[in-house]
Formats: structure tokens, C-alpha cells, sequence
């Protein structure tokens, strides 16, 4: 049964894309986003509406509240409980998301260990102390690869990776397979690709669109449903800048979101450069992508 994968950086077209290859498919989606399992926050993750969903099923949205953490086992549970029964069922599933992480789980097997409570509290200690940009620092020198996967403003994954660190003495990224280890096996990625100059420009196009639509208002309202009482809805982009523009901690945090969010960007497009299972589709009309994955999903 066909499962499919689309990844890529930020505000390449995914979403758009995985839509048009379900109704082609009659496949269901299902949500790789981190931030998109979150109820409410809409706007800065540029969910997609009920509308331009299309009538398309979409699975793993708005999920859980934000005063929720997630972690990625969690994640790699239900996302594979919801393909194998939309599988068993005889559905074809398009997986969409840029969490690289995420995408990882589903595919591979990740074998990270439990907490130590002494080691976690100990780091997060430090992480109160020296702040999240050294912390980040500490985890580019043990993991680099880590480091560009994890952004310095997840403070509570960058603390889980440097936990792990300390239990195992190994990398955190260790825990990642490589290859030929994939749980499913008929899976077939693609990767969207885009000229970095276009991709910055429509990454600021999107942020003052977000500003216009109300991303402040959304913020506030979540602020009141409790997002600063758990550590990692408050750090997506552009909620975090808010967040941190109100503490006076930066004077314009739209122009700070646009910055973070294109080196976010940045790390995506270096994560997903290092799976060599990705078909990549280069920068063309969504009719023309369109057309290459679904020629692609025939040969198969």
C-alpha cells in the first residue's frame, strides 16, 4: 500500500503539495509539524484551513494543548499507530511535515534511553545559569549534528539531547539509524527544494502575512490557555519572539522571527540533506511536482 513522504525546509510548498497528491491517491495525511499537533496555535505554523484542506483527512492536528510536552517517542507511537491502521485499511498515507525528527521516527527505530531525573534537574539548572544560547553552544562542540537539528530557542529538547549525552557517553544522534533499518520499507520520500534568495524572500512574505492574520492576538490568547506553563510550544518560531518581545527582551520580534526562521531553514535543508532515501524534487510549479511524485509513485 503506498505510504509517501513529503519533507523540505519551511515554506517550500509542502502542505499544498501533500494535498494535491492525497485527492490524486485518495490517501489520507498525516501531520509531521511539531508545532501543528498543537491546538490553537494556527496562525504562527501556518496550519492549513478546513478549506484549503480540500476535504482531505488530516491526522495528528491539533491534538494536544499547549501546556502539553511532547516528546518524540510519543510522537513515533502514534504516528506509526495511525499509518498502520489507515495501511490495514487499505488507505494510501502522505506523511508532510519539516520536523526532521519526527519524520525520522516513523521511518526508523530510535533507541533513546530513559531520564535520570539527577541528570535532567542538573542540566536544567545550568540552563537557568548560563542561558540557552551557551547551552546550545555546549551541545554544538559534544553533537554537532544534534546541534543543527535542535534550535537554541528548545531549550527542552536541547537539555534532553545533552541529558542523553551524559547517560550513554554516546552522541545523542547516535541513537539515529542510518540506513536499512526502516520500519517501512515500501515508503518512498521527497524532499522539496528551493533556490535559498526565493526561499528567504517567501519566508518574510509569510511572516508579515502571519503578523496581518493576527499571529500577536493568537499569542496572547494561547498565553491565557496556558502556553508559558510547558516548555515547548512556547518555543516555536515567531510565538517565541512574541513571547519574548513582551518580557522587553527584544524590541521587534517579526523581524526576529524572520531571522530565526530562515536559519531554521537553513538546518532543515542540513538534516534532510543527510538521507540518502530522499527523492528530491527541484524548485517547479506545483503542477510540475505534482506530476513527478505521482510518475514516480506509478513506477513503483
Amino acid at each position: 500500500m503506498t505510504l509517501v513522504f513529503i519533507c523540505g525546509a519551511t515554506a517550500t510548498g509542502k502542505s499544498d503539495l501533500a494535498v494535491e497528491v492525497a485527492k490524486k491517491i485518495g490517501a489520507e495525511i498525516v501531520n509531521a509539524d511539531s508545532m501543528q499537533l498543537y491546538r490553537g496555535m494556527d496562525i504562527g505554523t501556518a496550519k492549513l484551513s478546513l478549506d484549503e484542506r480540500q476535504g482531505i483527512a488530516h491526522h495528528l492536528l491539533d491534538i494536544v494543548d499547549v501546556k502539553t510536552d511532547v516528546t518524540v517517542s510519543w510522537y513515533q507511537e502514534i504516528a506509526r499507530a495511525k499509518i498502520d491502521e489507515l495501511l490495514k485499511a487499505n488507505t494510501p498515507v502522505v506523511v508532510v511535515g519539516g520536523t526532521g525528527l519526527y519524520i525520522k521516527a516513523i521511518l526508523d527505530d530510535l533507541n533513546f534511553p530513559d531520564t535520570d531525573p539527577q541528570v535532567r534537574a542538573k542540566i536544567e539548572a545550568q540552563a537557568e545559569q548560563i542561558g540557552a544560547a551557551a547551552l546550545h553552544a555546549r551541545l554544538a562542540t559534544l553533537d554537532p549534528a544534534a546541534a543543527v537539528a535542535i534550535p537554541k530557542e528548545n531549550i527542552r529538547r536541547v537539555v534532553r539531547a545533552l541529558e542523553v549525552i551524559e547517560i550513554t557517553g554516546k552522541p545523542f544522534t547516535a541513537n539515529l539509524p542510518r540506513a536499512n533499518s526502516t520500519k517501512y520499507p515500501q515508503a518512498q520520500q521527497f524532499g522539496l527544494r528551493m533556490d535559498r534568495a526565493l526561499l528567504d524572500e517567501r519566508i518574510d512574505q509569510r511572516v508579515e502575512k502571519m503578523w496581518e492574520r493576527g499571529l500577536e492576538a493568537e499569542v496572547e490568547k494561547l498565553i491565557s490557555e496556558g502556553l508559558l506553563q510547558a516548555k515547548t510550544a512556547q518555543a516555536a518560531l515567531g510565538y517565541a519572539q512574541i513571547i519574548a518581545a513582551g518580557m522587553g527582551l527584544s524590541v521587534d520580534a517579526k523581524t526576529d522571527t524572520k531571522i530565526v526562521t530562515r536559519q531554521y531553514a537553513r538546518r532543515q535543508e542540513t538534516w534532510f540533506n543527510r538521507d540518502a532515501r530522499i527523492h528530491w524534487l527541484e524548485p517547479a510549479p506545483l503542477e510540475v511536482r505534482l506530476e513527478r511524485v505521482l510518475a514516480s509513485i506509478i513506477k513503483s
